[in-house]
């Protein structure tokens, strides 16, 4: 098949009934942080929860009426659910196989629509190569994740729908693995209007597409964990990157704690639950990365996070941003020195989240106790000021717990008049 703009329109028209139209919705706190209006394709409202349905359902539709025995696919999860899910709407048994590293969440909901799971090796590429050869010996199609045309055409239909969404945009934010999505998404685009700006985004973790794209040849870059595991992709297929090469304007990469800080971001401002993948766009707009100069659309490509991971990787972006902050002072061991300290934090609007003493710490003089702190603040200024009320209350040694652990000369209040 030759794939371009009518191909993707043809896409389109088959897998509707299936999908959803999802929101294209503007970002308040993106267009502060920016200075450009900023629309957010939330794909992550999608059937199955990510855009890869798109592709699989395409892909499935596209199949012989008859003769198919079945289905095998390998994903990190979102694949997976999408040629489940289009595998039931046919009625033909599937197999995923994912790498042992997939979430859990994931992995239920692949079974959840009907697939058989099969967990298998420490990377994608390790789940693709043992997934073709169940395919081979049981004599079922394999799927594609991204290189396929009928996969790359579904993809596509989703920046069909954002150019009708959002007529006036200027620069598309995509995020890519494997570079399906950023393939499709760029041929609709960009044969639709070619003024629009195309910038892939990728973790920097796993980052073979930016690299080839950098080098004019493919690239594949060794497994590395990342909290974007939904492309954690060695790289791009020759399909895929020239596609890429044609219609894609810039690559920019996100380390993970910018992933951490979207997905903070997108939780706390605009009420949205996104997986490290589908964080990708934002992570670029709100840590300065990428600067776009008109009205912009961010795809939020996913959402399947695992339920686990969600606590965690919101801790880590307040502890990034500055506003947990650990603190650790000595203490006199007696009544009232607690209160004085937690009265000083309150007059600031400090909270404390947890408390620990500690009384056998070594070379600690008897009496005195190492108070460790975790404090919730609005970011390092509001944190300075904590230190300061301390000190003003008579605290003169206030630092991190590092900081205080190897010092012991530190003093408290009561210390100082002794």
């Amino acid at each position: 098949m030759t794939l371009d703009l009518s191909t993707i329109e043809q896409a389109a028209r088959v897998i509707r009934a299936a999908t959803r139209l999802t929101p294209a919705w503007p970002s308040a706190i993106l267009e502060q942080i920016t200075a450009v209006p900023v629309t957010l394709k939330c794909e992550q409202l999608q059937r199955t929860g990510s855009f890869k349905v798109r592709g699989a359902l395409n892909f499935v539709a596209n199949l012989p009426a008859d003769g198919v025995l079945g289905l095998v696919a390998a994903s990190a999860g979102n694949h997976a659910q999408g040629v489940a899910y289009a595998a039931s709407l046919r009625g033909l048994p599937v197999t995923v196989v994912m790498p042992s590293f997939a979430p859990l969440a994931k992995v239920n909901a692949a079974k959840g629509y009907g697939a058989r799971v099969v967990l298998h090796g420490l990377s994608l590429e390790q789940a693709r190569d043992h997934a073709r050869t169940i395919a081979a010996n049981e004599g079922l199609i394999f799927v594609p994740p991204f290189d396929d045309d009928h996969v790359i055409a579904g993809q596509g239909t989703l920046g069909l729908e954002l150019l009708a969404q959002a007529p006036h945009l200027s620069e598309v934010l995509v995020p890519t693995g494997g570079g399906g999505l950023l393939a499709g998404v760029a041929t609709a685009i960009k044969e639709s209007n070619p003024a629009i700006r195309v910038i892939g985004v990728q973790a920097a973790a796993m980052d073979g597409v930016a690299r080839s794209f950098a080098a004019g040849s493919l690239i594949e870059v060794p497994p590395r964990r990342t909290i974007a595991d939904g492309v954690a992709v060695a790289g791009p297929s020759e399909r895929t990157f020239t596609l890429v090469r044609r219609y894609v304007d810039e690559i920019v990469t996100v380390p993970e704690d910018a992933i951490a800080h979207a997905l903070l971001l997108l939780v706390e401002r605009s009420k949205m639950v996104v997986e490290g993948a589908g964080a990708l766009g934002v992570a670029a707009l709100q840590s300065g990365l990428y600067r776009p100069k008109g009205p912009a659309a961010v795809i939020l490509s996913g959402g399947n996070i695992d339920i686990n991971l969600i606590g965690s990787i919101i801790r880590r972006g307040l502890v990034d941003a500055g506003r947990y902050q650990q603190l650790s002072i000595q203490v006199s061991d007696t009544p009232g020195e607690l209160a004085a300290i937690t009265a000083a934090i309150a007059s600031e609007g400090g909270n404390i989240l947890e408390v620990e003493h500690n009384r056998e710490a070594p070379q600690l003089p008897v009496g005195v106790a190492i108070l460790d702190l975790v404090l919730e603040v609005d970011g390092p200024e509001h944190f300075d000021r904590v230190v300061a009320a301390l000190t003003a209350a008579g605290i003169t040694r206030v630092g991190s717990v590092s900081d205080t652990r190897s010092s012991p000369a530190a003093r408290t209040r009561n210390d100082r008049r002794e």
